[in-house]
C-alpha cells in the first residue's frame, strides 16, 4: 500500500470505515436478539441442530454478541479519531 492520500481522503476513508462498522454492529445486535428470542421461544435453533457439529442457537447468539462488542470497540476508536474528546463525555 504505497498510495499517498491527502488528509481529506484519509478523513473520508475513516468515515466510511465508521459507517461500515456501525452497520455491522446493528446487524450483529439484530442477529443476536433474533437468536436469543428463538432460543427462549423453545425452538432452539434450526433443523440442523440435530448435527453434533452444529453450534446451537445460544452459541451463535453469543458469537453475535461478541462480534457486536468488537464492532463497538472499533466504533469508539474511530469516533475518537473523528471527534477527539467527545467520547469521554458522559452519555
Amino acid at each position: 500500500m504505497t498510495d499517498v492520500v491527502d488528509s481529506g481522503e484519509l478523513l473520508r476513508r475513516i468515515q466510511r470505515a465508521r459507517s461500515c462498522a456501525h452497520e455491522e454492529l446493528l446487524a450483529c445486535r439484530a442477529r443476536g436478539a433474533e437468536l436469543a428470542r428463538t432460543d427462549r421461544g423453545g425452538t432452539g435453533g434450526t433443523a440442523d441442530s440435530e448435527d453434533p457439529g452444529y453450534p446451537g442457537a445460544s452459541e451463535t447468539a453469543r458469537d453475535a454478541r461478541v462480534r457486536g462488542l468488537a464492532y463497538e470497540a472499533v466504533l469508539r476508536v474511530l469516533d475518537e479519531i473523528l471527534t477527539p474528546g467527545r467520547s469521554a463525555e458522559p452519555r
